[in-house]
């Protein structure tokens, strides 16, 4: 049994989009009775995960338990950011019962293990486990990679090189660090695309791993909580692309934020974000518009080609419309003024 003097916490890690922020919210209100505390990690300027979570906020999990820690990785601003982060949260009256950490969808989960080791928590809190989200119609299609030909022509090419795109990385560390995965969007998948899935997340992870599949991150709280895995102490059990180095780099990412004005119809907006990741490979783009004619804020979610629009809240009193919108894509296919041209129209 865990030693109940220390806090649970969750690592939840997935790749973009794969309905990490769903999960939590989902978990928020069903949390079978705890009190809960949740971490942040937003990769870019804009807080869209964190706004999110904040309107979720319930009487146990109040919205001064909700922190995000933006403009940066988690991992890396360990001494700046998490460690400060967490003893605040011990220091809550009355104490949170579980903490969850979502992490950016870039983020590798391993770093963020070993700063448990930290002196100043490592006897106050233990990782309960780490549940890694994988969006099972991407993982069926290998949209993991942005061109899965052309790595594997380059890896043809060459038999002796390692040509892994960091896509794919980013990917295989996040499994080879879980101790759960969450099939998500099993519904678009279709039974042939949650099995290919399967076989490549099986393929792919180090060790056999536990497979719950979920729709709308919806999974009981007793699946996902209360693994009592005490990740941090069997680290070298969950082996990493970045095993030996001293840290690591982010630069294979890259993100902008874009600030628009109103825009004419949810539509001609899902049509340019398209467009953006058919000619400029763009991972993700997320956020806000204001829609003309329209009181309510629409909430903007999409993966490569796949785009989701809700209008979330009405627009607050004195709060000026606009539209801000983060573009995540890998460094070199960033270019501001070519991506403002798409979705400037």
């Amino acid at each position: 049994m865990r030693d109940l003097s220390k806090v649970p916490v969750t690592i939840v890690t997935g790749f973009l989009g794969a309905g990490k922020t769903t999960l939590i919210s989902h978990l928020i209100r069903n949390a079978g009775g705890r009190r809960l505390a949740v971490v942040v990690n937003e990769f870019g300027t804009l807080g869209v995960d964190g706004d999110i979570l904040q309107s979720c906020a319930i009487p146990d999990c109040p919205a001064e338990n909700i922190v995000e820690l933006a403009n940066g990785c988690i991992c890396c601003t360990v001494a700046d950011d998490f460690i400060p982060t967490v003893e605040k949260l011990l220091a809550m009256e009355p104490r949170p019962d579980h903490i969850l950490i979502e992490t950016s969808g870039l983020a590798l989960p391993k770093p963020l293990l070993k700063a448990f080791d930290w002196p100043a928590i490592r006897s106050r809190i233990t990782v309960d486990g780490v549940v890694a989200l994988a969006d099972a119609e991407a993982v069926a299609a290998s949209r993991f990679a942005p061109d899965l030909d052309a790595v594997e022509a380059q890896r043809a090419a060459d038999p002796s090189l390692d040509h892994e795109t960091p896509l794919s990385e980013v990917f295989e560390d996040q499994l080879a660090c879980a101790d759960l995965v969450l099939l998500t969007k099993v519904d678009l998948a279709g039974p042939e695309g949650v099995a290919r899935a399967r076989a490549i997340i099986a393929a792919e992870a180090p060790r056999p791993l536990p497979m719950v599949e979920a729709v709308d991150g919806i999974v009981s709280a007793e699946i996902v909580l209360g693994l009592e895995a005490a990740a941090e102490d069997d680290i070298a059990a969950r082996p990493s692309h970045h095993d030996g180095a001293d840290d690591h780099e982010h630069d294979d990412f890259d993100s902008i934020s874009v600030m628009l004005g109103e825009v004419e119809s949810p539509e001609a907006l899902t049509a340019r974000i398209v467009t953006l990741a058919e000619q400029q490979d763009i991972l993700r783009v997320k956020g806000y518009a204001a829609v003309a004619g329209k009181p309510m804020r629409l909430l903007v979610q999409a993966v490569g080609r796949r785009v989701r629009t809700n209008y979330d809240r009405p627009w607050r009193p004195g709060e000026p419309r606009g539209t801000q919108l983060v573009v995540i894509a890998e460094h070199d296919r960033i270019d501001r003024s070519a991506i403002e041209a798409v979705l400037k129209g």
